[in-house]
């Protein structure tokens, strides 16, 4: 595993229909989305390959992306829910893991872990785009507060797991819901419900882009599994790490396997 990004044969590139993508350091540099990462998504667009962001970001944010960028739609809150922009209709889809009661009853209970996490690990913080989320929590351990020590985001994960909520690091929040989902689980829905694609029996199809230990089920599950080259901090973390992985970090990252998959098609 972790091969190099020219290992990808130029078959299997050619065949990748579907792009589901992470945000944070995948699509992003600290905290920002550059140009090189929003042409590279238009690009594969143009190209006829689509992209659909799979994020642990709120729901908030994914209204606005699924309206506003080169995407078919977006897989948010770590598989809380999918939403789909419909042009024609001027209508926004959104599908949910878990129903309207259910999601009310998990935040009562997300509120006592959020007491218990600040009051426990000093320097931890709830995420600034918490107001925005509607199905999980999201703790903040280097985005705008002091990077907390390993041994503090293992305790957050423990106070998670002992409310009984799962817990995944991403490269900057340890986000936590109740409820049997993940960006695995909602990202096949959404490939089925919307695209028409069973990737249990096509997932040659379909390639996903990640860089950090949340993004595991994606790596394990997806032949076509890529990190951007961050995804190597992370490597003694990793029980399921991507096949290939680029050259470059974080957007220059994406942009240097879009245009390996553009160039695939091209030649």
């Amino acid at each position: 595993m972790l091969e190099p990004l020219a290992g990808f044969p130029l078959d299997a590139r050619r065949a990748v229909q579907v792009v589901l993508t992470d945000i944070d350091d995948t699509l992003t540099d600290h905290g920002r989305l550059p140009p090189v990462a929003y042409e590279a998504m238009a690009r594969l667009a143009e190209a006829g390959i689509t992209v659909v962001p799979v994020t642990g970001r709120p729901a908030g944010w994914c209204d606005l992306i699924a309206r506003q960028w080169p995407v078919a739609g977006v897989v948010g809150e770590n598989g809380a829910f999918y939403f789909r922009y419909d042009d024609a209709s001027r209508t926004m889809i959104r599908h949910y893991a878990r129903d309207r009661t259910e999601r009310h009853v998990d935040r009562e209970k997300l509120e006592a872990v959020r007491r218990t996490v600040l009051a426990e690990v000093p320097g931890a913080a709830v995420s600034a785009d918490q107001a925005y989320r509607e199905a999980d929590l999201a703790i903040d351990f280097c985005e705008d507060v002091p990077r907390l020590l390993p041994s503090a985001i293992g305790r957050i994960v423990e106070i998670f797991a002992q409310a009984g909520a799962t817990a995944k690091v991403s490269s900057i929040h340890v986000n936590g819901w109740f409820g049997h989902y993940d960006k695995l689980t909602t990202s096949k829905v959404f490939l089925a419900d919307v695209l028409g694609v069973d990737v249990d029996r096509t997932p040659v199809a379909v390639a996903y882009i990640g860089d950090s230990p949340n993004d595991m089920p994606m790596f394990g599950f997806f032949a076509n599994s890529v990190g951007v080259a961050n995804v190597l901090d992370f490597r003694d973390q990793l029980s399921a790490p991507p096949r290939w992985v680029t050259s470059r970090r974080g957007s220059r990252g994406f942009a240097e396997f879009a245009e390996a998959l553009i160039g695939a098609r091209a030649q």
